[in-house]
């Protein structure tokens, strides 16, 4: 193997079209995102034809000017990686479908990766990843906490029972009638308010890493609804308040307690909900109260969301397993880790 390897990689599993190109799966020498939120806003939320429409229109296009902006050709490449799942599975069919099509074209092989281990390892592309290290995925569809031992080995040891924070996220922003999506409005207005509502903090005591936000859901709908059929108004701002800060104690009472029973020596908080600045407060917070020889680890904004530069960053170490598919390689929405 070359010393400098090169991997061209390809996301499209949600509302992001992105291709990225990655040399040794730590630096980022292009990461092209084109986003849809403005097409999906008016429905409030992701339509998956609407979304497959526009990978179709975008994505040989990112293709292009990530290679453009990394100033690399197909000859420069070692390899081509995809998301082949979890997701929608006609946006996932359009980033495979040109993968298989530019590594087919080009001689290269090809990458699966799955979509959660891409969030995991953007932490990489922040610094080097020291195991065994815990991660706190927290995302649109997952709420999970995840050890590894090592490079490539993922192992749940907690789960949402139910809806995952940031789908809680969305459901409560659009009680509030706040825009999609309406996560980072939500985090403005909270630091506005104060808990004055008290909502639940389901399975915080239990004996156990899992989740369950479906509760905190149900209590802020009730609680909205029937004020408003009594005519009374409540403050938004303490109403976003009490609800984060429901979702971040248990998110960081649960982690906190994985880390002092997996002794780690990193904490990764991973996802579209790790931009929540909240969440990033409060884990940091108590990191340094509890275990302060615990090393936290957050990617910066432009990589919590759906980006390929953490795609191409997980795909490195596939890469070095010799972990690699055919032209047969199909989306799988559904999408589990492995363990290896």
């Amino acid at each position: 193997m070359s010393e400098t390897e090169l991997i061209l990689a390809i996301e499209s599993s949600c509302d992001e079209t992105s291709v990225a190109v990655i040399e040794n799966g730590e630096k980022i020498l292009s990461n092209i995102v084109a986003s849809q939120i403005n097409s999906h806003k008016r429905f409030g939320g992701v339509v998956p034809e609407v979304a497959s429409r526009h990978h179709v229109e975008q994505i040989t296009i990112c293709i292009e000017e990530a290679l453009n902006e990394a100033q690399v050709t197909a000859n420069d490449l070692r390899a081509v990686a995809v998301t082949y799942g979890p997701g929608l599975v006609g946006a996932l069919l359009i980033g495979l479908s040109a993968a298989k099509a530019f590594a087919w074209a080009n001689g290269l092989p090809l990458i699966p990766v799955n979509h959660m281990a891409g969030h995991i390892y953007a932490a990489r592309l922040v610094e080097p990843l020291e195991f065994p290290l815990m991660a706190l995925l927290v995302s649109g569809g997952h709420t999970e906490l995840v050890y590894m031992a090592e490079d490539g080995s993922f192992e749940i040891i907690g789960e949402t029972r139910d809806d995952a924070a940031g789908e809680a996220y969305d459901k409560v922003g659009r009680v509030l009638g706040l825009s999609y999506p309406s996560g980072k409005e939500i985090d403005h207005l909270a630091h506005q308010g104060e808990d004055t509502y008290n909502f639940p903090r389901a399975m915080i005591k239990e004996d156990n890493f899992d989740f369950s936000f479906s509760g905190l859901k149900s209590a802020f709908i009730n609680l909205t609804h029937n004020a408003e059929q009594r005519g009374e108004a409540l403050d938004h701002n303490n109403l976003a308040a009490s609800f984060q800060a429901s979702v971040v104690e248990v998110l960081v009472t649960k982690t906190i307690k994985a880390c002092k029973v997996y002794p780690v020596k990193q904490l990764i908080v991973a996802g579209g909900v790790a931009a929540n600045q909240g969440l990033r407060e409060k884990m940091s917070a108590t990191i340094q109260a509890e275990l302060p020889d615990l090393k936290l680890i957050v990617p910066p904004l432009r990589l919590c969301g759906d980006n390929a530069a953490m795609i191409g960053a997980a795909a490195h170490v596939e890469l070095q397993k010799h972990h690699l598919a055919g032209m047969s390689l199909n989306a799988n929405p559904s999408l589990a880790f492995q363990h290896i």
